[in-house]
């Protein structure tokens, strides 16, 4: 029975492989035959003559019409996981005749979706048919696939051929990002160095940048600040407010990705990852993501397109910062080794106290449960 299989997939590919009304019909015509071999008669032998012309016919034309079909992709945008893929690919048909009777499949990645699947009823002549299906997003990644596969039984359906055409798709569906509305993990960073102390007096003294404002002068300011052209024409000091008033205190998120995870585990680290470092952002952080095979990276369609594509049991190319960070790990082992200020979110499936006492003296962190919402865990 395999070997049945194997052989009509072959002959779809190579040639045309007969449909069940194509096998009957194929007896038919070889009972008349033999009829007319042992008979004699003259009307059987035309009988027979016309249902092997049928099926002649059958078996050539689906092949000739697949050969004047071309396809190409459309680009496609990046979406977040839970969200829907546009993938709109265009048939378009060369030849002077329409072509009828045809399914088209688009054969993606097993691990993103099924393949799609669409039967076309007509394509007019020198026109393009363009098909649009949105297959929903379950898991983030970056898919590549570029097979399509074309089938016709035109015009008889007695024959069915099957040709693969090369249409290359790259999907990117980003990690979830979690709204999360506040996160102590990330507010309270680097306040054991006072940095936001030492960025003030760094604004006072300051006398370059660029100006974000003006506004009047207030018993304090420096006055290496005063905008002495503004003042003359308004009559009142004017001072400068510089674009970055508290110098910017630098996050780094590191997501621990040199040792092995649990699948479930590390896809949690990964949304926290994301979700941590839009918080950052949003909060007006200098932040930056850093993973074992990139290093430090910044810009948010960088962070997505690489939490999209990270793995865990990567090759370490790049020293961790030797700054204060919030490392994302399945491993407290390494914790106590990274700079004072640092911050840890553990995750494990059995939850130890001791872990967080033993390093709340020097280190603040969180112990993820997978029991629990990972929003509301990372809001505490």
């Amino acid at each position: 029975m395999k070997t049945l299989k194997k052989f009509r997939f072959w002959l779809e590919n190579r040639a045309a492989s007969p449909s069940y009304g194509g096998c009957l019909l194929a007896a038919i015509a070889l009972a008349f035959f033999g009829a007319a071999t042992n008979t004699m008669a003259g009307w059987l032998y035309v009988l027979s003559g016309v249902i092997f012309a049928l099926l002649g016919l059958g078996a050539i034309m689906p092949v000739r019409s697949l050969k004047s079909l071309k396809i190409s992709r459309f680009p496609l945008n990046p979406v977040s996981v839970g969200d829907r893929l546009t993938i709109t690919l265009a048939i378009e048909n060369t030849s002077s005749k329409p072509q009828t009777l045809l399914q088209i499949r688009d054969l993606l990645p097993s691990v993103m979706a099924k393949p799609a699947v669409v039967a076309i009823e007509l394509i007019a002549p020198k026109s393009t048919y363009n098909w649009t299906f949105y297959p929903l997003t379950t898991r983030r990644g970056v898919y590549l696939w570029d097979e399509v596969e074309l089938w016709s039984g035109s015009p008889l359906g007695l024959f069915w051929c099957r040709r693969l055409r090369h249409a290359a798709g790259k999907a990117i569906v980003y990690p979830m990002v979690l709204p999360l509305k506040k996160c102590p993990l990330v507010d309270t960073i680097g306040q054991e160095d006072s940095v936001s102390q030492i960025s003030d007096r760094r604004y006072q003294a300051a006398n370059q940048g660029i100006t974000r404002t003006l506004r009047p002068y207030r018993q304090g300011d420096s006055t290496r600040l005063i905008h002495w052209r503004s003042s003359a024409k308004l009559g009142e000091l004017q001072v400068r407010e510089l674009e970055i008033i508290t110098g910017g205190q630098e996050v780094i998120i590191c997501l621990d990705t040199g040792i092995r995870w649990e699948n479930e585990q590390f896809e949690d680290a990964v949304i926290a990852a994301a979700s941590l470092y839009f918080y950052a952002s949003r909060q007006q952080y200098n932040v930056k993501l850093w993973t074992a095979k990139t290093g430090l990276l910044n810009g948010n369609r960088v962070v997505l397109e690489t939490l999209a594509a990270t793995n865990f049991n990567q090759v370490t190319k790049s020293d961790i910062p030797a700054l204060p960070l919030i490392w994302l790990t399945n491993n407290n082992c390494q914790i106590n080794k990274f700079p004072r200020g640092s911050r840890w979110v553990l995750f494990t499936d059995d939850y130890d106290s001791t872990i967080a006492k033993n390093l709340a003296p020097i280190y603040r962190g969180i112990t993820i449960i997978p029991e629990q919402s990972l929003q509301q865990q990372l809001s505490i």
